[in-house]
Order: C-alpha cells, then structure tokens, then sequence
C-alpha cells in the first residue's frame, strides 16, 4: 500500500489525456495479491456489514454499464468505479492488520503531500505552475496542468492525516512532527488555489478539532490562525492573489467567474438527466454523450489549461465536477442511494468507533495487565485515548472526501488516492473494536510437542 501511494509522486506526461498510470497498475497488484492470501488462508475475505457496505455499490455499477452509450465505454467505466469504490478500498481493509498499519499508511500520505507540496511551492516561486489568471503560478505538483486538482486533493489529504496524527495518543515527537508538517503544508493547499479543497479541508479539520475536544479546538486553532496570518503575510503580491480567490467563494451569484457559470450549467444539466432517467441513469460514462442536449448556452466550450511543461490546450469539460450528480445523472437513484448510503453507514460506523474510543472501553482497548487504572481504560498516561488519532484521521478523512465530492469528482491521475483513502476509513469503520487495541493475536499453526497431560492442561 505504501508503493501504491509512493508512485503517485511520479510526473504525469504533460499533456497527456489520462488513461492508467503506474500507482493504478500498482493498484491492481494489491488487489491480486490480497486475493491469493486469500484462498491461500482459506478464510472468509470479509464480514457481513463490511461485504455489504463495499458490495452494494456493485448492482449499482452493473446496471449503469447496461446503459452506457458503448459497451467498451461500459465496461470501462464498470472497472474503474469498481476498482475505486469497491477492490481496492476492500484490499486495503484486509491488509491493514493493526493501528499501527494504519499510522504508516497515515504517515505515508502525509511524506507524499509534503513532496507534492514542495514541488508545488517550487512551482509557484519560479513561475513554472499552471497558468492562473495569465500567470504560470499555479502550484500543480507532478500532476500537471490537466489535474490541477490533483495536488490540491494530495496536500488535504496529507494535512487531514497530520492534524489527526497530533491529537492522537502518540509520543510527543510524533505528535509534535505531525503538527508542524500540517503547518508546513498550510502554505502549498494555499497555492494551489483550489477553493473546494480549502472548503473541504477546513471542514474536516474543524470536525477532528471538535471531536478531540473543545478546549484543544480552541488552542489548536488559535496557533493556527496566526501561521496562517504570518504565511499568508509572508506572501506579498500573492497576498492579494489568495485574496481574491478567498472572496470569489461567495460570488455564486453576484458576476461569478466563467468556472462557476460552467459548473453549475453542468449542474444543471446533470439534474435534468436524472429527471428523464431517475432510476438508472443515462449510463456510465454517458454524462459527455448528452451533456450537450441538457447544458444551456452559457456552457463554455472548455476549459484552457497551460503551464508546468504543457502547452496550451482546450480541455473539455466531461464531468459535472460534483460526484453526487455524476453518480446521479449516469447511475441514477438505484446507484446514487447504493454508493452514497454505503459512505454514509461508513461515517456512522467510524463516528460510533471513535465513541468508543473516547469513552475508553476496557478489554477492548486497554493494555492487557497493564499496572495502572489509565492503561486498563485504554489512556495514555497524558490522559488521550489510545488509538484516538486512527480514529480522528479515518472519520476526518471521510468527511474532507464526502465534501470534496460537492466540487469534484473521480478522474485523473490523483484517482487512486481515493481509492486507498476510502480503503483506510472503512479499516476503521468497519473493523472489530477489538483490533483496534493492537496487533492481533495469531494462533500457532502447528501442535506443540507436549505431552498428553500437558496438551490437556
């Protein structure tokens, strides 16, 4: 899992027009080696709820691809939602074995925003970023001006994981380290101008704060408003740049940009899909195929892309950008209430796992034999519940996701992060409460060489 999340730290070809990449076939892989362990093991891959709540999405998936406008674009789009949303996030549940696990795949997406996210700062101090408003400032990453999301969903991402590593119950260098790169990336998700990633992470980082605690909140967010005031101070003419941007959020409606006019006539046009094909939809991958017969004159033709590497280029606008209306307009209400109703029992279950951990319930989550009453109720000796950041960065994951899904959606080479990601949230979510106390106890898989009264004793 951690290659699968190094590769997407390689460069994307400029002006290529996407297609499969290194960390998805790495992805694949993963996938392929979960499924030998598990006819090797002979054991059952998945529980009852996990089966249900990752399978589900499957009929809907299956009955959209019937009605794709091909059955190449079809079956394309049957594997590539089923490798995001159902293989990959499964494989990722049953190879995880522990928290620990879980902090190194955390820590792992953290290293890769921080490497993104230099790249990107890199980018914007050299004026070798994406064009944004005839400048190439744009802070992109390696994944070019095509993907100008996707270090934008890299950097949160990292930062969502960092913010839950430093409220956990690690040691104080761990705690400590993981406070200063969610800082540290503050300054690259600043520059990529991305305004649903900025929505999207102040959202899930203000619910990991409150679940931790209204007092830390509190402190937490007051160091986080002054490195916000020196960093954002610390820029001088992008100053007024982020400014911008920041008061561009609430003009939906009083002369917005042409990026807003495009995305809500695609909004518009994607509601009107699901109006005349409410139960399955027009088909996967059918949204491009009568996008024009829905969208009204006020849809550009496309969306310019130049900078980092890539000449310039006319790109089509080919999704809604909001996944909700993708999956509603192309699987209709039989596959948005399958995958949406599975993300949600996903955030009931892990919000209902960090309950438990906060109320530190014994023999689940303290420390066998451990000498003192705070182990044996699952707290550190600083009085944080053990394995509280696992729990704080899977539900502040779902939450940045399930936001981010209001302005975005799948595509592009950043894809296979939401993939693991998911893959994370439902290792908590839909774990037994007794893993999350620690590595799991393995039975011997041969007999000892005891006696008889022995073997009976």
């Amino acid at each position: 899992m951690v290659a699968v999340v190094a590769l997407l730290a390689l460069p994307v070809a400029p002006g290529g027009d996407g297609g499969a990449t290194a960390a998805d076939a790495a992805s694949g892989a993963l996938v392929v080696y979960c499924a030998l362990r598990l006819v090797r093991g002979r054991r059952r891959p998945l529980s009852v709820t996990a089966a249900v709540v990752l399978g589900l999405p499957v009929l809907g998936f299956a009955a959209a691809a019937l009605g794709a406008p091909s059955a190449a674009e079809g079956l394309v789009g049957f594997g590539r939602y089923l490798q995001v949303f159902v293989l990959v996030p499964a494989a990722v549940v049953l190879l995880l074995r522990d928290r620990t696990d879980l902090r190194l795949l955390a820590w792992s997406l953290v290293g890769l925003a921080l490497w993104q996210g230099a790249l990107g700062v890199h980018q914007y101090a050299t004026g070798t970023g994406a064009s944004y408003r005839g400048e190439d400032i744009r802070a992109v990453g390696t994944f070019g001006a095509t993907d100008v999301m996707g270090m934008a969903a890299v950097v949160s991402v990292g930062v969502v994981c960092a913010v839950g590593l430093a409220l956990g119950a690690g040691g104080v260098r761990q705690r400590a380290g993981a406070l200063v790169c969610a800082l540290a990336l503050l300054a690259p998700l600043a520059l990529s101008f991305s305004r649903g990633a900025w929505i999207a992470t102040t959202v899930a980082c203000g619910a990991q704060l409150l679940l931790a605690g209204v007092r830390r909140a509190l402190r937490v967010l007051a160091v986080v408003v002054a490195a916000g005031l020196v960093l954002v101070g610390g820029f001088g003419v992008g100053s007024a740049v982020l400014r911008e941007r920041l008061s561009s959020i609430g003009q939906v409606t009083d002369a917005p940009d042409q990026s807003v006019t495009d995305r809500y006539t695609m909004w518009s046009a994607a509601v009107g899909m699901w109006s005349d094909h409410p139960l399955t939809g027009v088909g996967l991958k059918g949204f491009p195929e009568h996008r024009d017969g829905y969208a009204s004159l006020a849809l550009s033709s496309g969306s310019d892309t130049e900078g980092a590497g890539a000449a310039f280029r006319k790109q089509p606008l080919l999704s809604p950008h909001n996944m909700y209306l993708l999956v509603l307009s192309e699987q209709g209400s039989l596959g948005a209430t399958a995958l949406v109703g599975g993300w949600l029992a996903l955030l009931v279950c892990g919000m209902r796992g960090l309950i438990r951990v906060r109320r530190g319930t014994p023999g689940a989550y303290g420390t066998p034999g451990a000498p003192d009453g705070a182990r044996v109720r699952g707290l550190t000796h600083e009085g944080v519940p053990r394995g509280l950041d696992c729990a704080l960065l899977a539900c502040g994951l779902l939450i940045w996701q399930l936001v981010d899904f209001a302005y975005g959606d799948i595509g592009g080479p950043s894809t296979t992060l939401t993939a693991v990601c998911l893959g994370l949230v439902a290792r908590w979510a839909l774990a037994d409460p007794a893993c999350a106390a620690g590595p799991p106890v393995r039975p011997r898989t041969h007999a000892p060489s005891y006696s008889k009264e022995a073997a009976a004793r």
